[in-house]
């Protein structure tokens, strides 16, 4: 399974900011924008386009052409919504599903609460989006139920990713892409990753 980190001097900028316990809520999420929309950019590099006939101010051409109804993301709730208008800005028409999760704090495994995803999971290119690929089980769950539901490409971008949870992934789902900002060094005893940035939808929705 293929791996691909973000290598820039402004992303290392970024998560720096994001990985700060003092930077705020507001500044926060719209890092988590910022950083997604290049994840997008990153994840669509082989996507196909078409060709389509143009005119510009002088002279006819032909152009590329994408076709954006070929595409569903699809957020793990409740981190994962933070990283949606990210994506948004660069796909404003694809589909959209959610998959509600919760992770049980003795387990440190997932439980579903809600899945709702587009019609025709099987003709689309499935962008799942979680900010932390920590353990690895609400990843490998959520995209479980999405095979189940037909879809057959599937790619997973996510903010940071544990070593443990892209070991895991790649056992379970091979033929899953994973797009990431930063892997870290590990988990903690309680499941978080090192060094992190703490829990991601507390941070996103100012909630502790």
């Amino acid at each position: 399974m293929e791996v691909t980190k973000l290598n820039h001097p402004l992303v290392s900028h970024k998560l720096s900011i994001l990985r700060n316990k003092k930077t705020g809520t507001k500044e926060f999420r719209e890092i988590i924008g910022e950083l997604s929309t290049i994840l997008c950019y990153e994840a669509m590099k082989d996507v196909e386009l078409e060709d389509v006939e143009i005119e510009t101010p002088i002279c006819k051409t032909i152009g590329k052409k994408l076709d954006e109804d070929k595409f569903a993301f699809i957020p793990i709730l409740r981190a994962g919504t933070g990283m949606l208008d990210g994506l948004m800005k660069v796909i404003p028409n694809a589909k959209i599903g959610h998959i509600g999760m919760y992770r049980d704090e003795k387990t440190l495994k997932p439980n579903t609460y809600y899945y709702k995803t587009p019609k025709n999971l099987e003709s689309r290119e499935v962008f799942v989006l979680d900010p932390m690929l920590a353990t690895g089980g609400s990843g490998i769950d959520a995209i479980n139920m999405l095979k189940e539901s037909g879809a057959k490409k599937i790619k997973f971008l996510c903010i940071i990713a544990a070593p443990e949870g892209i070991k895991k992934m790649q056992e379970i789902h091979p033929d899953v892409k994973i797009y990431c900002a930063a892997i870290d060094e590990k988990l903690n005893e309680h499941g978080y990753i090192v060094p992190g940035l703490g829990d991601a939808g507390d941070r996103i929705f100012g909630t502790k």
